[in-house]
């Protein structure tokens, strides 16, 4: 029998509110110190890196783990990954009940269909970056796993969960020591990309004039952005929010049959199976926002109750806890010999991502090349709301379509996407070959996003031949 004041009954209780004060801890520091409220960092991240540095003197002092404390109930860091783990999926459900809104005309389905390739050809020029880099290290570093740098596109261009669902993948079924912290730290590196490289270009543009960046703006929500039309009332007998919360965690749990059943008919593919529990997430919450539809359509429901304005703040809480929780679960001990490769996989993640999604941009988006850049590069670099943050800068009021982009940019992005995911689990075994496909697969993807352009090539070049001839 439990007693009510062992650390066994407290521990998960206390790392989730080292988790949440942490954020408040470090909100509080972004709204007094100018520069830090400048620099554009999520606050999610600044209380991450809050904690790894708390961890970091604890060990010095101590010469112990902070979360392997007993007031953590022994296992801290274990459950800060697994923490991460299941905020992702979590925040990707909440997003996808949201309303889809109206219908798309066949440019802005173009646009949004761009965007979409845009991502994945960022994904694949990141893990064609980073596998070069991890084979090369394994040259000099006897040991190195060699298919490390794949994990670059998942730590920039997915995210702090991912990172550690491949990271675990390849730590467990791979052997790689360190796999978790290693993508965990890429992740980490890459918000801090986000927040650096975008301060610079924003820096960059209003020097130049060409626009009035607005930091830290805040606008008030109108009442109809808070209740939607024919929604159930905000307190009932059960409060709205407590429906919303209900529906995501539904959702989730037939995401976890999905993956069980399925684990179960292909048992070498589970550890694969369950770390795409985001995915199987989204196509859960699509069948029960279908069935919803479908029952109000029938007349068993009278009433909306999916509500998008708290389900955004359902999915910034998952996403805010996924952040601080992932980037304080990083073992910085097992890290050490390999601190150098990290740095120069995460530089050129920068580099790369910058120049590749502003070419793009100016290439694909001309009537709003800043806004639509600084979108992909903060989402190409962090997650989604890094991207919302840096457009905020120059677009608070969302006026052009750089956000819709992101939003509906997610369906053409995990069919492109999808392979890489499962071409992501041949590197460790076949890497050379994994650099080789995805350098094919990065091709393919341009000629279909530079497709219009192409076209206009061929056909200008058709028409100056046959202007020649005649």
């Amino acid at each position: 029998m439990e007693n009510f004041w062992d650390f066994n009954v407290w521990g998960g209780i206390n790392l989730i509110a080292a988790l949440l004060i942490s954020l408040i801890l470090a909100n509080a520091l972004k709204r007094t110190i100018r520069p830090l409220q400048a620099s554009l960092i999520p606050t999610s991240v600044l209380g991450g890196l809050l904690l790894l540095l708390t961890a970091g003197i604890y060990k010095v002092i101590t010469k112990r783990t902070l979360f392997e404390s007993a007031v953590f109930g022994g296992n801290g860091t274990t459950n800060l990954e697994i923490i991460t783990y299941h905020m992702l999926a979590l925040g990707f459900i909440a997003t996808t009940f949201k309303s889809s809104g109206g219908k798309l005309t066949k440019k802005r389905t173009g646009e949004i269909f761009n965007t979409g390739v845009t991502t994945v050809s960022t994904y694949l020029l990141q893990g064609v970056f980073g596998m070069v880099i991890s084979l090369i290290a394994a040259l000099a570093v006897p040991g190195f796993f060699k298919a490390a740098g794949i994990l670059l596109p998942f730590g920039y261009g997915q995210g702090t969960g991912q990172a550690l669902n491949y990271g675990g993948i390849f730590e467990n079924d791979y052997g790689f020591a360190g796999g978790k912290s290693f993508g965990l730290s890429v992740a980490a590196l890459g918000f801090l990309s986000a927040s650096i490289g975008g301060v610079i270009y924003l820096s960059w543009l209003k020097r130049k004039g060409r626009i009035t960046v607005s930091i830290g703006s805040e606008k008030a929500f109108r009442s109809e952005e808070i209740q939607g039309v024919n929604e159930i009332p905000m307190q009932e007998s059960i409060d709205k929010l407590t429906i919303q919360v209900a529906l995501v965690i539904t959702a989730y749990l037939i995401s976890y049959l999905l993956m069980f059943f399925l684990g179960k008919a292909l048992p070498g593919m589970r550890s694969v199976i369950f770390g795409f529990n985001f995915l199987l997430g989204v196509l859960s919450a699509t069948l029960v926002k279908l069935v919803l539809g479908l029952m109000k359509k029938m007349k068993i429901l009278k009433r909306e109750y999916v509500n998008d304005f708290l389900m955004t703040r359902t999915s910034n809480f998952f996403f805010d806890i996924m952040v601080v929780a992932g980037i304080a679960a990083i073992r910085l001990s097992v890290l050490q010999k390999y601190w150098g490769i990290i740095l120069i996989m995460g530089i050129i993640g920068l580099v790369i991502t910058f120049i590749y999604n502003h070419f793009v941009a100016k290439t694909l988006f001309p009537e709003y090349t800043e806004e639509q850049f600084l979108m992909m590069y903060g989402m190409l670099t962090g997650t989604a709301s890094t991207g919302i943050i840096l457009l905020r800068e120059i677009d608070p009021e969302f006026k052009t379509p750089a956000s819709d982009n992101m939003v509906y940019q997610n369906f053409p992005a995990i069919v492109f996407g999808f392979p890489m995911m499962l071409l992501a689990t041949m590197a460790p075994v076949r890497p050379w070959l994994t650099l080789i496909i995805l350098t094919l697969f990065f091709i393919v993807m341009n000629v279909i996003l530079f497709r219009n352009v192409l076209i206009r090539m061929i056909r200008k070049k058709a028409k100056d031949n046959s202007s020649g001839t005649t």
